[in-house]
């Protein structure tokens, strides 16, 4: 039924009837969006974006379950799904949420494709980020946006409300470890103390910061 609907509004749709399906189809590529159920055989749903995640691959995932435990939810989010909508749903609102998902998908904030910062540089087309010891890293969607976000923001504090509804939507329920760990891989990258960090800027009680400070002046 969500194929035929799909298909009415002008997608391409793939089926496939199980976790391990789903997980060797994602590596495969040539994919927009992943819509994925949870109580699947085999792995589950959880277990398939784990392992989907674990690959590298940043394809968008709107899990449609069954399950409405905030739990499942946070959980579902945790494991970097980009949404989470339950059943019984409203099919007009899972098109736009689709549509949606494949706005964001396809294109990036308003800013430069390539930054640096003294040793540092980001390209976010490739998604690429080399490091001061010219070691280069894949980032995930998460950080792209995230990182894109707070640079626009041009050193001006984001709230951490603010920076969850970027990037999960509003209507989500991220636990606060998933902001604080997805803060924590980007301090990582520019080998950052978070006691005393020279990029990402913790305001305690608000929200974060970026503020560069060009390896070439130190």
């Amino acid at each position: 039924m969500i194929c035929d609907n799909l298909s009415l509004e002008g997608y391409g749709t793939e089926l496939v009837r199980d976790g391990q399906a789903a997980v060797d189809r994602a590596q495969k590529g040539g994919i927009d969006i992943i819509i994925l159920d949870i109580m699947l055989p085999g792995l589950d749903g959880f277990e398939a974006l784990r392992r989907i995640r674990q690959s590298g691959n940043t394809t968008p995932v709107l899990i449609l379950s069954a399950r409405i435990a905030d739990k499942d939810r946070i959980l579902g989010l945790e494991l970097q799904a980009d949404d989470y909508l339950t059943k019984p749903f409203n099919l007009r609102e899972l098109l736009l949420r689709v549509a949606a998902l494949m706005r964001r998908s396809t294109s990036l904030p308003a800013g430069e494709d390539i930054m640096d910062w003294g040793k540092y540089r980001v390209d976010f087309r490739s998604r690429e980020f080399t490091d001061s010891d010219g070691d280069t890293r894949v980032l995930n969607d998460s950080e792209v946006k995230l990182l894109r976000m707070l640079i626009n923001r041009n050193g001006d504090v984001v709230s951490r409300r603010e920076i969850l509804d970027h990037l999960y939507g509003p209507s989500s329920l991220p636990s606060a470890r998933t902001l604080d760990n997805l803060i924590l891989s980007l301090r990582r990258l520019f080998h950052d103390d978070g006691k005393n960090p020279r990029y990402l800027h913790t305001v305690r009680g608000v929200g974060f910061r970026f503020s560069p400070k060009l390896e070439a002046a130190e």
